[in-house]
């Protein structure tokens, strides 16, 4: 079977777990680079990788890579490229997306003009047809530069991996459910300990928690792009592909995954869209306020997503906010809190300074994720074994 290399674009800062996921998969990694992981894989990586990561945006089948400085360079490389290898004579084809980062080559829409115009001279040569029906299948492609350095890659994906199907109402500012899922993977938090998200809005990280305590995985619900690929991937690899999505998924997992926030509307829609993923019955939401945070349980996790201050109604807010929110994870007993936020004081008006952070991008906005590590708890001693007891 064909191998190919695939990218994996992901949220600044999320390249490591990333990585993991990959390697958790069984893939090669080829090159780690900001907010993109590149690996290698078959058609069966395409099917497994759209359904089964949670942190990356979607998943590319790289065409090319190559340097250029000018747009004749630009269009003899993609002419170079054997399009026709992944695009059938009556295939849609467009340049869905063109980004440029300190390179010669710039403008967006040039380089998206003159990256179809090459496709379609190479594909009107291996045809022998001078015009295209675009009847067939989608086949959208992307462009990046950096450094005068092109990327050119067919998306495989469509509408971005975030995109689960089960967030149809949401609030102000939602964090979206990649980002969501790999701050859970950057914690230590497992599927028995106690998790509560005092912000929780629409309920993007208690479901993100949910699905990945029962196994499910966050793809297994929705389409892609490659799946009308007949020519590349055949509809057994993706049947294939659901079946083992099927066979991991944990039916009666117990956990204790809660979500509060202050807004009656927002618990509504949390309840909705934990319900649309099929995750309702491990969540507990409940309207109330972070000044009400509260847990009999030892060793808990506190997520959040709390307000940056973006806002102006916010702003005069944050500093009482954030000392409420200090307060009531330091009365938690043994607790470890994970915070992404953009507001610059949080740790002063929390007062408590994070074990450590890390800086990551929310969307345009630079935040940096909180983590304030509590003791691990003790370790579950082995019940003796029987045999063994027999003998003492």
């Amino acid at each position: 079977m064909e191998r190919y290399t695939l990218v994996a674009p992901c949220h600044f800062g999320m390249e490591a777990v990333l990585k993991r996921e990959l390697t958790d998969l069984g893939y090669e990694i080829a090159a780690v680079e900001d907010g993109r992981v590149s690996f290698t894989g078959d058609v069966d990586a395409v099917c497994r990788c759209n359904v089964f990561l949670r942190s990356a945006e979607r998943i590319l089948l790289q065409a090319g890579r190559f340097h250029a400085v000018t747009f004749e360079d630009l269009f003899q490389n993609i002419k170079a490229l054997p399009w026709e290898n992944w695009i059938p004579k009556d295939g849609r084809f467009w340049v869905t997306k063109a980004t440029s980062v300190k390179s010669k080559l710039f403008s967006p829409t040039d380089i998206q003009k003159i990256v179809k115009k090459a496709i379609v001279e190479r594909l009107k040569e291996y045809y022998g047809i001078s015009w295209f029906a675009e009847t067939g299948a989608p086949y959208p492609i992307r462009v990046f530069f950096n450094k005068d350095e092109a990327v050119v890659a067919l998306d495989t994906t469509g509408d971005s991996l975030h995109k689960r199907g089960y967030r149809k109402m949401t609030v102000k500012a939602p964090i979206s459910e990649t980002l969501a899922a790999g701050l859970l993977m950057l914690t230590p938090w497992k599927a028995d300990r106690v998790l509560v998200d005092p912000f929780c809005g629409s309920g993007t990280f208690p479901i993100e928690a949910a699905m990945m305590a029962c196994r499910m995985a966050p793809g297994m619900n929705r389409s892609f792009t490659a799946g009308q690929w007949q020519n590349l991937i055949s509809q057994t690899c993706w049947k294939q592909t659901a079946e083992e999505a099927n066979d991991l998924l944990i039916r009666d997992v117990s956990t204790d995954i809660q979500g509060y926030d202050i807004d009656p509307q927002a618990i509504s829609y949390a309840k909705k869209n934990a319900q649309d993923a099929g995750v309702d019955h491990m969540i507990h939401f409940q309207v109330r306020d972070v000044s009400r945070l509260s847990h009999r349980a030892r060793y808990g996790f506190l997520i959040a997503n709390p307000p940056y201050g973006e806002r102006l109604e916010e702003k005069e807010t944050l500093p009482e906010l954030y000392r409420t929110l200090g307060e009531r994870f330091q009365a938690l007993h043994d607790w470890s809190a994970f915070i992404i936020t953009a507001y610059q004081q949080a740790e002063q008006d929390m007062g408590i300074r994070a074990t450590k952070n890390r800086k990551l991008y929310n969307g345009m906005i630079q935040t940096y994720f909180y983590q304030f590590m509590g003791p691990k708890p003790p370790k579950r001693q082995k019940a003796p074994d029987k045999e063994q007891e027999g003998r003492i």
